[in-house]
């Protein structure tokens, strides 16, 4: 693969049915072990078809990629507003999510560099022993700033730890 053969676009409302399906794959390879096969195999594509249906349609504080190879989606990211109170910057990466067979490929870069400005103060969580992911943040001048919260996710409980860069 090369880097011509990836396309990041923004996510268009029509992309919901194919979002949702690499959404379900994506937390099925991700949270493998830290939350119960249960709770994976709960996970609905339509669900979360659903829940991608009007995301392109958000305000434009909002800022969303999909990156597609071959046509299909392979992986997604979004920023935006901070929603935490005590937020360590005004904007927050929501998610850089990508199929495990295209990791090191560069494609999560592009996704992240695609809603993320060079380097704007930005804030995000991460599952706490995500297996790779602070390396990948770290490379982009994150550091882990010794937050951790309960998180509610797929009906269990899952710890995340926040990074940040100034």
């Amino acid at each position: 693969m090369e880097a011509t053969d990836v396309l990041i676009r923004p996510i268009r409302d029509v992309d919901a049915e194919a979002m949702g399906r690499v959404h379900a794959q994506v937390w099925h390879e991700t949270y493998d072990g830290m939350v119960s096969k249960a709770a994976l195999e709960a996970v609905s594509p339509k669900r979360l078809a659903d829940l991608w249906t009007h995301y392109a349609k958000r305000g434009p504080e909002h800022r969303h990629a999909a990156a597609l190879v071959g046509g299909e989606i392979v992986g997604f990211a979004a920023s935006g507003p901070a929603r935490d109170e005590d937020a360590p910057a005004p904007r927050e990466l929501y998610f850089v999510y990508l199929l495990d067979s295209w990791h090191r490929k560069g494609i999560g870069r592009a996704l992240f560099d695609a809603v993320v400005d060079d380097g704007e103060p930005l804030y995000g969580w991460i599952a706490k022993n995500y297996p790779g992911g602070t390396g990948f943040y770290e490379k982009r001048g994150f550091r882990l700033d010794g937050v951790e919260r309960q998180e509610p996710f797929l009906g269990e409980t899952l710890t995340e730890v926040r990074f940040s860069r100034a």
